[in-house]
C-alpha cells in the first residue's frame, strides 16, 4: 500500500456570503496542485453573524474530532463575520480581503465592505444580453438553425459528440457570447468544403476535435455497437474534420484533455486575438 493510500482526507470548507463559485473556483485552482484527498464542503450565502457562528462551530466539531486541521477558503467581506469565523481552529485562506487590504492602502479610501456587491453591480441589460445569448445559442444548437447567424459571436465546428454544445451553453451563461454549433457530418467531407451558409462566417468559426478513442467511448455511452460509435468511423471522422479545418484555415483545438473553462478560455483568445490583427 502506498503512503498516499495511508492519509487521512483532508476537510476543506468553502465559505461565502454569496454562491460561492468564486470561492470553490479558486480552491479547486489551489488544492489541484496537491496530490492528496480533501472533501469539499460548499457552505454559501453566510451572510449574518448566526449563520457565521453556526458553521464556526460545525468547522471546530471537525477540527475537535480530526488530527488534522481543517482548512477553509473565504470569500467574506464583513470583518465582523471574518471574526467570528476565524475563531474555528483551522488553516484559513481568505480570499478576498489581502487584495482589499493592499488596494485601500494603494488607493487611500476605505472599501464599502458590503454583501452581494458583484451581483448588485450586474445591470439589467447585461441580464438581458445573458438571456438572449442563451435563447441564440439552443436555437442555433447542433445545425437546427441556419438563419440570423449574422447576430452569432462565436460559430463552433466538429464532429458529433466533440463537446460543441456544452462549451456553446457555457459561453452564453458566462459570458453573454451568442454562440452557433454546427456538426460536421460526412457528406462535408464527401464534398471537401464547409456547407456555404457558414463560408460568409469564417472570422466567427473555431473548431473542436476530440481524441477517437475517448469519443468512441462517449458515443458507445449512447449508442452501443453502432456505426457511428466504432472505433474506425470515429477515427475517419476525426481525421477528415481535421483536415477540412486545417483546409479552410479554421482555428481549432482538441476537447480531449481540456475543461470547458479552458476550451471557452481559449476560444475567446483566439478570437479575439484574429479580430485584432484584422483592425
Amino acid at each position: 500500500m502506498t503512503e498516499k493510500n495511508h492519509q487521512s482526507v483532508r476537510s476543506v470548507y468553502i465559505v461565502s456570503d454569496g454562491t460561492g463559485l468564486t470561492a470553490e473556483a479558486l480552491a479547486r485552482s489551489v488544492l489541484i496542485q496537491f496530490e492528496l484527498p480533501f472533501q469539499k464542503i460548499r457552505m454559501p450565502f453566510i451572510d449574518t453573524p448566526e449563520k457565521t457562528r453556526e458553521i464556526t462551530e460545525r468547522i471546530q466539531k471537525n477540527r475537535d474530532h480530526s488530527q488534522e486541521r481543517p482548512i477553509v477558503f473565504s470569500t467574506l467581506v464583513k470583518p465582523e463575520l471574518i471574526a467570528i469565523l476565524h475563531e474555528a481552529d483551522a488553516l484559513h485562506i481568505d480570499l478576498i480581503q489581502p487584495f482589499i487590504s493592499q488596494l485601500s492602502q494603494e488607493l487611500g479610501t476605505e472599501s464599502k465592505q458590503e454583501i452581494g456587491l458583484s451581483h448588485q453591480k450586474a445591470s439589467s441589460d447585461e441580464y438581458e444580453d445573458r438571456m438572449e445569448a442563451i435563447q441564440f445559442s439552443i436555437a442555433h444548437d447542433d445545425g437546427q438553425s441556419h438563419t440570423n447567424l449574422e447576430a452569432a459571436d462565436i460559430i463552433l465546428l466538429g464532429v458529433s459528440r466533440s463537446g460543441k454544445t456544452p462549451t456553446s451553453l457555457y459561453l452564453a451563461i458566462q459570458y453573454g457570447l451568442k454562440t452557433a454549433n454546427y456538426p460536421l457530418i460526412p457528406e462535408d467531407f464527401d464534398r471537401g468544403h464547409l456547407p456555404s451558409v457558414l463560408l460568409q462566417f469564417k472570422h466567427k468559426l473555431f473548431g473542436l476535435s476530440i481524441n477517437p478513442v475517448r469519443l468512441s467511448q462517449i458515443r458507445n455511452a449512447r449508442r452501443p455497437g453502432s456505426k457511428y460509435a466504432s472505433i474506425d468511423n470515429c477515427r475517419y471522422e476525426v481525421n477528415a474534420a481535421e483536415s477540412l479545418m486545417e483546409k479552410e484555415g479554421i482555428i481549432w483545438l482538441s476537447s480531449t484533455n481540456k475543461s470547458i473553462e479552458e476550451i471557452a478560455s481559449t476560444i475567446i483568445h483566439e478570437l479575439e486575438t484574429l479580430k485584432q490583427q484584422a483592425d
